[in-house]
Protein backbone atom coordinates (compact mmCIF):
# COMPACT_ATOMS: atom_id res chain seq x y z
CA UNK A 1 0.00 0.00 0.00
CA UNK A 2 1.27 3.54 -0.97
CA UNK A 3 1.02 5.71 2.32
CA UNK A 4 2.56 8.77 0.37
CA UNK A 5 0.24 11.95 1.68
CA UNK A 6 0.26 13.79 -1.87
CA UNK A 7 0.08 10.34 -4.29
CA UNK A 8 -1.40 11.58 -7.32
CA UNK A 9 -0.83 15.16 -6.74
CA UNK A 10 0.52 16.76 -10.01
CA UNK A 11 2.56 20.07 -9.57
CA UNK A 12 4.34 22.29 -11.73
CA UNK A 13 7.68 23.75 -10.40
CA UNK A 14 7.99 27.22 -12.10
CA UNK A 15 10.17 28.33 -9.53
CA UNK A 16 14.13 28.55 -9.51
CA UNK A 17 16.82 29.18 -6.66
CA UNK A 18 15.94 28.11 -3.04
CA UNK A 19 12.20 29.41 -1.62
CA UNK A 20 10.65 28.10 -4.31
CA UNK A 21 12.57 24.81 -4.87
CA UNK A 22 12.70 24.09 -1.07
CA UNK A 23 8.63 24.35 -1.19
CA UNK A 24 8.63 22.36 -4.06
CA UNK A 25 11.36 19.49 -2.66
CA UNK A 26 9.16 18.78 0.08
CA UNK A 27 6.16 18.41 -1.68
CA UNK A 28 8.09 15.38 -3.99
CA UNK A 29 9.05 13.92 -1.26
CA UNK A 30 5.87 13.65 0.23
CA UNK A 31 5.21 11.74 -2.78
CA UNK A 32 3.80 14.92 -5.50
CA UNK A 33 5.06 14.25 -8.77
CA UNK A 34 6.77 17.60 -9.59
CA UNK A 35 7.49 18.17 -13.31
CA UNK A 36 10.13 21.02 -12.78
CA UNK A 37 10.15 23.97 -15.95
CA UNK A 38 13.51 25.02 -16.51
CA UNK A 39 15.27 27.28 -18.94
CA UNK A 40 16.42 25.65 -21.75
CA UNK A 41 20.41 25.41 -22.35
CA UNK A 42 21.03 26.84 -18.55
CA UNK A 43 18.06 26.03 -16.34
CA UNK A 44 17.70 26.65 -12.98
CA UNK A 45 20.51 29.56 -11.53
CA UNK A 46 21.79 27.14 -8.81
CA UNK A 47 23.02 24.17 -11.22
CA UNK A 48 26.19 26.51 -11.79
CA UNK A 49 26.43 28.43 -8.67
CA UNK A 50 29.00 27.54 -6.19
CA UNK A 51 30.23 24.49 -7.82
CA UNK A 52 32.81 22.48 -6.99
CA UNK A 53 33.36 20.91 -10.57
CA UNK A 54 32.47 22.92 -13.48
CA UNK A 55 31.03 19.72 -15.40
CA UNK A 56 28.89 18.67 -12.36
CA UNK A 57 25.80 20.93 -10.93
CA UNK A 58 26.20 22.09 -7.44
CA UNK A 59 24.86 21.08 -3.89
CA UNK A 60 23.21 24.23 -3.66
CA UNK A 61 21.02 22.79 -6.38
CA UNK A 62 21.30 19.10 -5.82
CA UNK A 63 19.86 19.75 -1.94
CA UNK A 64 16.81 20.97 -3.36
CA UNK A 65 15.55 19.80 -6.04
CA UNK A 66 15.76 15.71 -5.87
CA UNK A 67 13.01 13.59 -7.00
CA UNK A 68 11.65 15.99 -9.28
CA UNK A 69 11.57 15.59 -12.99
CA UNK A 70 12.84 18.33 -15.79
CA UNK A 71 11.36 19.96 -18.37
CA UNK A 72 13.07 22.38 -20.48
CA UNK A 73 10.42 24.73 -21.49
CA UNK A 74 10.58 28.29 -23.10
CA UNK A 75 6.91 29.66 -21.94
CA UNK A 76 8.11 32.72 -23.57
CA UNK A 77 7.55 30.96 -27.01
CA UNK A 78 4.05 29.76 -29.17
CA UNK A 79 4.14 26.32 -28.62
CA UNK A 80 5.65 26.53 -24.82
CA UNK A 81 2.88 28.62 -24.31
CA UNK A 82 0.39 25.86 -25.28
CA UNK A 83 2.84 22.85 -23.21
CA UNK A 84 2.10 24.88 -20.49
CA UNK A 85 -1.35 25.52 -20.94
CA UNK A 86 -1.51 21.85 -21.60
CA UNK A 87 0.50 20.97 -18.06
CA UNK A 88 -1.79 22.86 -16.22
CA UNK A 89 -4.68 21.80 -17.28
CA UNK A 90 -4.46 18.60 -15.58
CA UNK A 91 -2.28 20.16 -12.81
CA UNK A 92 -3.27 19.95 -8.89
CA UNK A 93 -0.72 22.42 -8.12
CA UNK A 94 1.09 25.35 -9.93
CA UNK A 95 4.04 27.76 -8.14
CA UNK A 96 5.99 30.11 -9.11
CA UNK A 97 8.43 32.35 -7.62
CA UNK A 98 9.29 34.81 -10.36
CA UNK A 99 9.83 39.07 -9.93
CA UNK A 100 6.47 40.65 -9.63
CA UNK A 101 4.46 41.01 -13.08
CA UNK A 102 6.24 38.49 -14.35
CA UNK A 103 4.07 35.61 -14.68
CA UNK A 104 1.34 38.45 -15.79
CA UNK A 105 3.32 38.91 -18.71
CA UNK A 106 4.10 36.11 -19.58
CA UNK A 107 0.25 35.33 -19.64
CA UNK A 108 0.00 32.61 -16.58
CA UNK A 109 -1.61 34.88 -14.06
CA UNK A 110 -3.58 33.44 -11.26
CA UNK A 111 -6.82 34.70 -13.36
CA UNK A 112 -5.30 32.87 -16.58
CA UNK A 113 -4.42 29.93 -15.31
CA UNK A 114 -7.49 30.03 -13.21
CA UNK A 115 -9.45 30.28 -16.02
CA UNK A 116 -7.55 27.13 -17.39
CA UNK A 117 -8.02 24.67 -14.60
CA UNK A 118 -10.38 26.02 -11.79
CA UNK A 119 -9.02 22.90 -10.08
CA UNK A 120 -5.37 24.34 -9.80
CA UNK A 121 -3.98 25.59 -6.75
CA UNK A 122 -1.90 28.77 -7.65
CA UNK A 123 0.99 29.23 -5.34
CA UNK A 124 3.36 32.30 -5.51
CA UNK A 125 6.57 33.66 -3.75
CA UNK A 126 7.23 37.18 -3.87
CA UNK A 127 9.48 39.51 -1.44
CA UNK A 128 6.70 41.39 0.35
CA UNK A 129 3.51 41.70 0.70
CA UNK A 130 1.05 43.38 -2.08
CA UNK A 131 0.58 45.87 0.10
CA UNK A 132 4.04 46.65 1.49
CA UNK A 133 5.73 49.75 0.54
CA UNK A 134 8.75 47.53 -0.77
CA UNK A 135 6.67 45.60 -2.86
CA UNK A 136 8.82 46.03 -5.96
CA UNK A 137 12.22 45.52 -4.03
CA UNK A 138 13.67 42.67 -5.90
CA UNK A 139 14.22 40.24 -2.71
CA UNK A 140 16.82 38.27 -1.98
CA UNK A 141 17.54 36.25 1.46
CA UNK A 142 19.00 39.40 3.49
CA UNK A 143 16.54 41.59 2.01
CA UNK A 144 13.74 39.56 3.78
CA UNK A 145 15.93 39.78 6.92
CA UNK A 146 16.62 43.14 7.15
CA UNK A 147 13.06 44.20 6.51
CA UNK A 148 11.46 41.63 8.76
CA UNK A 149 13.20 42.64 11.84
CA UNK A 150 15.39 39.93 12.07
CA UNK A 151 18.77 41.40 11.25
CA UNK A 152 18.21 44.39 13.45
CA UNK A 153 17.64 42.13 16.90
CA UNK A 154 20.50 39.67 15.87
CA UNK A 155 24.16 40.50 17.01
CA UNK A 156 25.77 42.53 19.87
CA UNK A 157 24.45 45.42 21.11
CA UNK A 158 28.18 47.49 21.70
CA UNK A 159 31.47 47.52 20.91
CA UNK A 160 32.58 47.48 17.08
CA UNK A 161 30.45 44.34 16.57
CA UNK A 162 27.27 46.46 17.18
CA UNK A 163 25.59 46.01 13.67
CA UNK A 164 22.91 44.21 12.21
CA UNK A 165 23.68 40.52 11.62
CA UNK A 166 21.71 38.46 9.20
CA UNK A 167 21.43 34.71 10.57
CA UNK A 168 22.80 32.38 9.24
CA UNK A 169 19.52 30.34 8.96
CA UNK A 170 17.72 31.02 5.96
CA UNK A 171 14.70 32.71 7.05
CA UNK A 172 13.73 34.49 4.04
CA UNK A 173 14.37 31.28 1.57
CA UNK A 174 14.04 27.92 2.48
CA UNK A 175 11.61 29.06 5.48
CA UNK A 176 9.89 30.86 3.07
CA UNK A 177 9.42 27.68 1.16
CA UNK A 178 8.08 26.00 4.13
CA UNK A 179 5.64 28.51 4.54
CA UNK A 180 4.41 28.05 1.06
CA UNK A 181 4.01 24.54 1.27
CA UNK A 182 2.02 24.88 4.34
CA UNK A 183 -0.44 27.37 2.46
CA UNK A 184 -0.51 24.60 -0.56
CA UNK A 185 -1.17 21.80 1.61
CA UNK A 186 -4.06 23.75 3.00
CA UNK A 187 -5.40 24.98 -0.25
CA UNK A 188 -5.69 21.36 -1.40
CA UNK A 189 -7.82 20.73 1.76
CA UNK A 190 -9.90 23.52 1.16
CA UNK A 191 -10.92 22.61 -2.74
CA UNK A 192 -11.68 19.04 -1.64
CA UNK A 193 -14.50 20.90 -0.01
CA UNK A 194 -14.66 23.45 -2.36
CA UNK A 195 -14.26 21.38 -5.79
CA UNK A 196 -12.39 24.86 -6.84
CA UNK A 197 -8.42 25.85 -6.30
CA UNK A 198 -7.20 29.21 -4.71
CA UNK A 199 -4.13 31.26 -5.26
CA UNK A 200 -1.47 30.72 -1.97
CA UNK A 201 0.69 34.18 -2.23
CA UNK A 202 3.34 33.83 -0.19
CA UNK A 203 6.13 36.44 0.56
CA UNK A 204 9.72 36.28 1.88
CA UNK A 205 9.10 39.18 4.48
CA UNK A 206 6.36 37.54 6.31
CA UNK A 207 8.02 33.64 6.32
CA UNK A 208 10.90 35.70 8.07
CA UNK A 209 8.60 38.10 10.38
CA UNK A 210 6.65 35.02 11.34
CA UNK A 211 9.93 34.27 12.97
CA UNK A 212 9.92 37.12 14.17
CA UNK A 213 6.97 37.06 16.62
CA UNK A 214 8.71 37.04 20.29
CA UNK A 215 10.42 40.52 18.88
CA UNK A 216 7.00 41.69 18.20
CA UNK A 217 6.25 40.95 21.44
CA UNK A 218 9.10 42.09 22.94
CA UNK A 219 8.23 45.60 21.23
CA UNK A 220 4.81 45.37 22.77
CA UNK A 221 6.34 44.94 26.25
CA UNK A 222 8.67 47.31 25.86
CA UNK A 223 6.04 49.81 24.38
CA UNK A 224 4.44 49.19 27.15
CA UNK A 225 7.41 49.63 30.29
CA UNK A 226 10.01 50.87 28.73
CA UNK A 227 12.27 48.16 29.45
CA UNK A 228 13.01 44.37 29.34
CA UNK A 229 13.95 42.36 31.84
CA UNK A 230 15.48 39.46 30.03
CA UNK A 231 17.70 41.45 28.12
CA UNK A 232 21.21 41.75 29.27
CA UNK A 233 20.78 45.60 29.11
CA UNK A 234 18.53 45.62 32.20
CA UNK A 235 19.13 46.82 34.50
CA UNK A 236 22.18 48.85 34.05
CA UNK A 237 21.72 49.96 30.31
CA UNK A 238 18.92 52.50 29.08
CA UNK A 239 16.90 51.03 26.35
CA UNK A 240 15.88 53.18 23.33
CA UNK A 241 12.28 52.79 21.54
CA UNK A 242 12.81 49.70 19.55
CA UNK A 243 13.86 46.29 20.51
CA UNK A 244 17.69 46.37 20.74
CA UNK A 245 20.14 43.18 19.71
CA UNK A 246 20.92 41.49 22.45
CA UNK A 247 23.77 38.73 22.64
CA UNK A 248 22.83 35.67 22.97
CA UNK A 249 20.53 35.84 25.77
CA UNK A 250 17.48 33.47 25.41
CA UNK A 251 14.87 35.10 24.33
CA UNK A 252 12.33 34.81 26.69
CA UNK A 253 12.25 34.81 30.62
CA UNK A 254 14.86 33.09 31.41
CA UNK A 255 18.68 33.47 31.69
CA UNK A 256 20.11 31.69 28.56
CA UNK A 257 23.81 32.24 27.36
CA UNK A 258 26.95 31.23 25.34
CA UNK A 259 29.87 30.12 27.40
CA UNK A 260 33.43 29.62 26.26
CA UNK A 261 34.62 25.96 27.10
CA UNK A 262 38.29 24.30 27.28
CA UNK A 263 39.73 24.77 23.57
CA UNK A 264 38.05 27.94 22.98
CA UNK A 265 41.49 29.29 21.73
CA UNK A 266 41.86 27.49 18.97
CA UNK A 267 38.05 25.96 18.37
CA UNK A 268 35.98 28.76 17.27
CA UNK A 269 32.95 26.64 18.21
CA UNK A 270 34.25 25.57 21.86
CA UNK A 271 31.47 26.75 23.62
CA UNK A 272 28.19 25.56 25.66
CA UNK A 273 24.77 27.23 25.59
CA UNK A 274 23.34 27.11 29.26
CA UNK A 275 19.90 28.21 30.66
CA UNK A 276 19.12 28.80 33.89
CA UNK A 277 15.25 28.39 34.62
CA UNK A 278 13.22 30.74 36.83
CA UNK A 279 11.07 27.85 38.59
CA UNK A 280 12.78 27.56 42.30
CA UNK A 281 13.46 23.58 42.43
CA UNK A 282 15.28 24.42 38.55
CA UNK A 283 17.41 26.65 39.47
CA UNK A 284 18.33 25.06 43.13
CA UNK A 285 19.54 22.11 40.90
CA UNK A 286 21.57 23.95 38.67
CA UNK A 287 22.88 25.92 41.31
CA UNK A 288 23.66 22.38 43.03
CA UNK A 289 25.23 20.98 39.92
CA UNK A 290 27.68 23.75 39.46
CA UNK A 291 28.77 23.70 42.98
CA UNK A 292 27.09 27.31 43.74
CA UNK A 293 25.27 26.13 46.86
CA UNK A 294 25.88 29.96 48.27
CA UNK A 295 23.70 31.06 45.70
CA UNK A 296 20.47 29.45 46.97
CA UNK A 297 20.82 31.50 50.16
CA UNK A 298 22.30 35.00 48.86
CA UNK A 299 19.20 37.37 48.02
CA UNK A 300 20.95 38.69 44.85
CA UNK A 301 20.43 35.14 43.07
CA UNK A 302 18.07 33.22 44.97
CA UNK A 303 14.71 34.52 43.30
CA UNK A 304 13.97 34.89 39.49
CA UNK A 305 13.86 38.75 39.52
CA UNK A 306 16.88 39.14 41.44
CA UNK A 307 18.65 37.12 39.22
CA UNK A 308 17.56 39.42 36.10
CA UNK A 309 19.15 42.32 37.85
CA UNK A 310 22.29 40.69 38.04
CA UNK A 311 22.51 38.65 35.72
CA UNK A 312 26.12 39.66 34.48
CA UNK A 313 27.43 38.29 37.82
CA UNK A 314 26.05 34.83 36.80
CA UNK A 315 27.24 35.07 33.17
CA UNK A 316 31.09 35.14 34.42
CA UNK A 317 30.51 32.29 37.17
CA UNK A 318 29.40 30.00 34.99
CA UNK A 319 31.56 31.05 32.52
CA UNK A 320 34.96 30.78 34.97
CA UNK A 321 33.27 27.14 35.71
CA UNK A 322 33.00 26.54 32.23
CA UNK A 323 35.94 27.32 30.80
CA UNK A 324 38.29 24.33 31.90
CA UNK A 325 35.76 22.03 30.95
CA UNK A 326 34.96 20.24 27.16
CA UNK A 327 31.59 21.50 25.90
CA UNK A 328 30.43 17.94 25.89
CA UNK A 329 32.10 17.70 29.46
CA UNK A 330 29.93 20.73 30.14
CA UNK A 331 26.51 19.22 28.79
CA UNK A 332 27.43 15.85 30.70
CA UNK A 333 27.33 17.69 33.83
CA UNK A 334 24.53 19.66 34.15
CA UNK A 335 21.94 17.55 31.77
CA UNK A 336 22.33 15.05 34.89
CA UNK A 337 20.56 17.60 36.71
CA UNK A 338 18.01 18.71 34.57
CA UNK A 339 19.36 21.79 33.37
CA UNK A 340 18.83 23.09 29.68
CA UNK A 341 22.43 22.80 27.78
CA UNK A 342 23.88 21.41 24.63
CA UNK A 343 27.20 21.85 22.97
CA UNK A 344 27.42 24.38 20.33
CA UNK A 345 28.28 22.29 16.85
CA UNK A 346 29.81 23.17 13.80
CA UNK A 347 28.53 21.43 10.59
CA UNK A 348 31.14 19.67 10.44
CA UNK A 349 30.15 17.84 13.65
CA UNK A 350 26.51 17.47 12.55
CA UNK A 351 27.19 15.89 9.84
CA UNK A 352 29.56 13.37 10.96
CA UNK A 353 27.22 12.51 13.63
CA UNK A 354 25.79 8.87 12.57
CA UNK A 355 22.81 9.31 15.09
CA UNK A 356 21.50 12.00 12.40
CA UNK A 357 21.03 9.37 9.92
CA UNK A 358 18.10 7.87 10.83
CA UNK A 359 16.05 8.04 7.36
CA UNK A 360 14.92 11.63 7.63
CA UNK A 361 17.05 13.86 9.69
CA UNK A 362 20.30 14.05 7.33
CA UNK A 363 20.12 11.57 4.56
CA UNK A 364 22.03 10.60 1.59
CA UNK A 365 21.29 10.49 -2.04
CA UNK A 366 23.53 8.58 -4.36
CA UNK A 367 23.10 10.90 -7.58
CA UNK A 368 25.56 8.61 -9.30
CA UNK A 369 28.49 9.20 -12.13
CA UNK A 370 30.95 11.81 -11.30
CA UNK A 371 28.70 13.15 -8.24
CA UNK A 372 28.62 10.09 -6.32
CA UNK A 373 27.07 10.12 -2.83
CA UNK A 374 25.54 13.48 -1.40
CA UNK A 375 24.07 14.06 1.77
CA UNK A 376 21.59 16.80 2.20
CA UNK A 377 18.40 17.73 4.93
CA UNK A 378 15.60 15.44 4.75
CA UNK A 379 11.75 15.73 5.42
CA UNK A 380 11.98 17.86 8.76
CA UNK A 381 9.08 16.24 10.50
CA UNK A 382 7.96 11.89 10.44
CA UNK A 383 4.45 10.68 9.78
CA UNK A 384 4.27 6.88 11.37
CA UNK A 385 3.34 5.13 8.21
CA UNK A 386 5.11 6.70 5.51
CA UNK A 387 9.17 6.60 4.91
CA UNK A 388 10.14 9.01 2.10
CA UNK A 389 12.21 7.63 -0.43
CA UNK A 390 15.25 10.31 -1.39
CA UNK A 391 15.97 9.81 -4.73
CA UNK A 392 18.59 11.57 -7.22
CA UNK A 393 18.37 14.88 -8.93
CA UNK A 394 17.09 15.12 -12.68
CA UNK A 395 19.52 16.24 -15.33
CA UNK A 396 18.65 19.23 -17.10
CA UNK A 397 15.72 18.54 -19.13
CA UNK A 398 16.59 15.08 -18.81
CA UNK A 399 12.67 14.15 -18.54
CA UNK A 400 11.43 16.61 -21.40
CA UNK A 401 10.66 13.65 -23.37
CA UNK A 402 9.29 11.71 -20.84
CA UNK A 403 6.75 14.37 -19.96
CA UNK A 404 5.94 15.47 -23.25
CA UNK A 405 5.17 12.04 -24.46
CA UNK A 406 3.04 11.38 -21.79
CA UNK A 407 0.79 14.58 -22.86
CA UNK A 408 0.16 13.09 -25.53
CA UNK A 409 3.34 14.87 -27.97
CA UNK A 410 4.67 12.66 -31.07
CA UNK A 411 8.31 12.41 -31.65
CA UNK A 412 8.42 14.83 -34.52
CA UNK A 413 6.75 17.20 -32.50
CA UNK A 414 9.23 17.02 -29.64
CA UNK A 415 11.81 17.12 -32.41
CA UNK A 416 10.48 20.66 -33.42
CA UNK A 417 9.97 21.95 -30.14
CA UNK A 418 13.74 21.38 -29.63
CA UNK A 419 14.62 23.11 -33.20
CA UNK A 420 12.42 26.17 -32.62
CA UNK A 421 13.99 27.14 -29.26
CA UNK A 422 10.89 25.61 -27.26
CA UNK A 423 12.98 22.86 -25.25
CA UNK A 424 16.53 23.58 -26.65
CA UNK A 425 18.20 26.45 -27.26
CA UNK A 426 18.10 27.99 -30.76
CA UNK A 427 21.69 26.88 -32.18
CA UNK A 428 24.08 29.92 -32.37
CA UNK A 429 24.29 31.54 -36.23
CA UNK A 430 27.89 30.88 -37.85
CA UNK A 431 30.01 33.85 -37.27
Amino acid sequence: MNTAPLQGIKVIDFTSVQSGPSCTQLLAWLGADVIKIERPGSGDATRDELQFDPDCPSYYFLQLNSDKKSLTLDAATPDGKAILTKLIETADVFIENLHPGAMDKLGFSWDAVHKINPKCVYATIKGFPVSSRYANLKAYEPVAQVTAGAASTTGWWEGSDNIPTQSGAALGDSNTGMHCAIGILAALIQRDKTGEGSFVYQSMHNACLNLCRIKTRDQLTLDRIGYLTQFPQYPDQKFGDFVPRSGNQEGSGVLGWTYKCKGWETDPNAYAYIILQRGAKDFELAAKAFGFDDWLTNPDFNTADARDKHKQAIYDRIGQWAIDKTKYEVTDILSKAGVPVAPVLSTKEIMEDQSLYDGNTLVKIDQGGKIGEFVTVGVPFTISNYQPVYGPCPELGGNTEEVLKAYGYTDDQIASFAKNGTTAPMPKPKA
